[in-house]
């Protein structure tokens, strides 16, 4: 059995997240780590009298630490799930999917709940063709994990592939690298690809979603430049996935709802159906 690759982390964030575990296991993310320490806080007496364990912060805690048990059984689920696919003889087209924890369907109530499972039943009903998906996203990658690990295990004889990457480098990377790991990693994916952009945090997060916009917009903008560039397909998941945002987003209040995730399969259907790999797709 194949294992997921593990996500590469700068230094300090492996201090913070501990080291070692499983291969393929993914680190916890600054948000994790935050809610943590507070479902500890919220767990006290303190919290019991003063309220903060029944109030919004407990809430999110817990729903952090939710979302961590879900990361770990969606991952076995995909896991198991590409044995499967890797086991059989390919009587239908493949589509391989790369990217992080939202092609996981983290999130939504089950891992097929995700973009990648509602874009798989319908292009199995638009098609007539039994489609399977080979899911080498692993949660908490990076630009350069996609690149290092999941680029080089597409099967050859893939029909679609589609990478939606990025979140996670804003918190992890540098400006200057952020942008050249994304320009790497595009200009080496294979012709058959349709890229994701990335959701803008409009009016959701307070401050920090409305300062994060201008820089999220400015990657989108990358992404969508070098794409023309090589030719290459972008689902606009910025221009299907906004307001208003009541009950689009998860127990995290970060991963999309399987009701968001409708948004982020509109986005890549949409491209799909309006790019040359149209007829390609419906003839393989």
């Amino acid at each position: 059995m194949q294992r997921m690759p593990a996500v590469s982390r700068p230094a300090w964030m492996l201090a913070l997240s501990g080291v070692g575990g499983r291969p393929g296991a993914p680190r916890r993310s600054p948000i994790e780590i935050v809610a943590t320490m507070g479902s500890y806080v919220t767990r006290t007496q303190a919290a019991e009298v003063s309220g903060l364990r029944a109030g919004p912060f407990g809430r999110w805690a817990d729903g952090v630490t939710a979302m961590r048990e879900d990361c770990a059984a969606f991952a076995r689920h995909w896991q198991a799930h590409n044995d499967r696919v890797l086991g059989l003889a390919q009587d239908g087209p493949l589509w391989v999917v790369l990217g992080d924890s939202t092609a996981q369907g983290l999130g939504a109530l089950r891992p097929e709940g995700g973009y990648v499972g509602q874009v798989l039943a319908e292009l199995r009903q638009q098609t007539a063709r039994p489609w399977q998906v080979l899911n080498l996203s692993v949660s908490g990658a990076l630009t350069r994990d996609v690149t290092s690990a999941q680029l080089p295990r597409i099967p050859a004889d893939a029909t679609l592939v589609t990478c939606g990457i990025g979140v996670n480098d804003i918190l992890y990377t540098s400006p200057a690298k952020l942008f050249a790991d994304l320009r790497a990693l595009i200009v080496a994916l294979p012709d058959n690809t349709v890229l994701l952009d990335l959701p803008l945090p409009a009016g959701c997060w307070g401050l920090l979603g409305r300062a994060s916009v201008p820089y999220v917009a400015r990657i989108n903008r990358t992404i969508h430049q070098i794409a023309a560039a090589r030719g290459l397909p972008v689902a606009p998941v910025s221009a299907h996935f906004t307001p208003p945002w009541a009950g689009k987003f998860a127990s995290d209040c970060f991963h999309p709802s399987q009701d968001g995730y409708r948004d982020w399969s509109r986005a890549l259907l949409a491209a799909l159906a309006s790019t040359p790999l149209r007829s390609a797709l419906r003839s393989s």
